[in-house]
């Protein structure tokens, strides 16, 4: 397989979808990755394996539609399996095998015969003191966006998925792009106030414009460099509540077709009036772990 991703939005041709499939028992307060879990998890109303597989299928019958080839991961039992950018992702024609916190490594061992197909030499893993994760990559053709956190107490945070030493390995690796890092906000209590990844918080969609969420960058000039580069008016601007409800971690299947939520009813208004064509699937139930449609794919082939 050769894989090739030059941008977000190219017309895609292979991707890897999570899977929903034996997801496990409701995890303890104590196991939480994030603080939106958490709130679900207390509430009791922590998503079930049966609402998940319903809209993950949903997904999967897009991709159909679209004559998308899908590969899912091997079902492990009792183990969630959802998002599958958190574990890999490509640039260029390089699949870089995320670091993952320790305990969900087997979720990587569950795709290997996917990273199996391609050649050994294009498929990477960083040293053991590097954390990257793919929901902090952006792909935009000569540039590589990385969310990051750069707090002197990032190993305080379990929500800290990408440090410092993931933006160098990037720019090291990939000489030729322009490296960018964004400082998110952080927070392990309040998902309102927590960008888990630089995709809760923006992410381009066609060819020139990107959905944003101010609050979700912790240096006002990084996020006005955004603003910038894109133009203002080619900006979709998203509230606190809306980045809540992960309304920026949509999907492109081109550079006019986009996956999102059916609730997401301002931005898919706003997205058909400039002439997207949006797929709207359920997706509220995955959602609750702090996670939505960018989070659950790992494209390998865009045109």
């Amino acid at each position: 397989m050769k894989l090739n991703i030059k941008n977000e939005t190219s017309r895609l041709r292979a991707v890897i979808l999570g899977t929903a499939e034996s997801n496990g028992p409701v995890p303890s307060i104590e196991d939480a990755y994030d603080p939106k879990s958490l709130e679900h998890i207390k509430a009791g109303t922590y998503p079930t394996e049966e609402d998940m597989v319903v809209e993950m299928d949903a997904v999967a019958k897009v991709f159909e539609k679209y004559d998308v080839k899908v590969y899912r991961p091997k079902v492990i039992k009792d183990c969630n399996q959802i998002f599958t950018r958190d574990i890999g992702f490509v640039i260029d024609d390089v699949f870089i095998k995320a670091n993952i916190l320790p305990d969900r490594e087997e979720e990587l061992n569950a795709i290997q015969y996917v990273i199996d197909k391609i050649d050994k030499d294009k498929v990477t893993r960083p040293p053991e003191e590097v954390h990257i994760e793919g929901g902090d990559v952006i792909v935009w053709n000569d540039y590589v966006f990385i969310g990051t956190y750069r707090g002197k107490d990032y190993s305080d945070y379990i929500v800290a998925r990408t440090n410092q030493a993931g933006v160098d390995y990037i720019a090291n690796k990939f000489p030729r792009k322009k490296v960018k890092s964004f400082n998110l906000r952080k927070s392990q209590t309040n998902a309102m106030e927590n960008a888990l990844h630089l995709d809760c918080c923006f992410q381009p969609i066609g060819k020139d414009k990107a959905i944003l969420h101010k609050n979700g960058f912790l240096e006002e000039d990084e996020y006005q460099w955004l603003v910038d580069f894109f133009g203002k008016e080619n900006i979709f601007e998203i509230t606190k509540e809306e980045m809540y409800y992960m309304n920026s971690n949509v999907f492109s299947i081109s550079e006019n077709v986009i996956i999102s939520e059916k609730n997401f009813t301002r931005l898919n208004s706003w997205l058909r009036e400039n002439g997207f064509i949006v797929e709207e699937v359920p997706y509220a139930e995955i959602a609750k772990q702090e996670g939505l449609l960018r989070c659950s794919t790992l494209p390998l082939i865009r045109d």
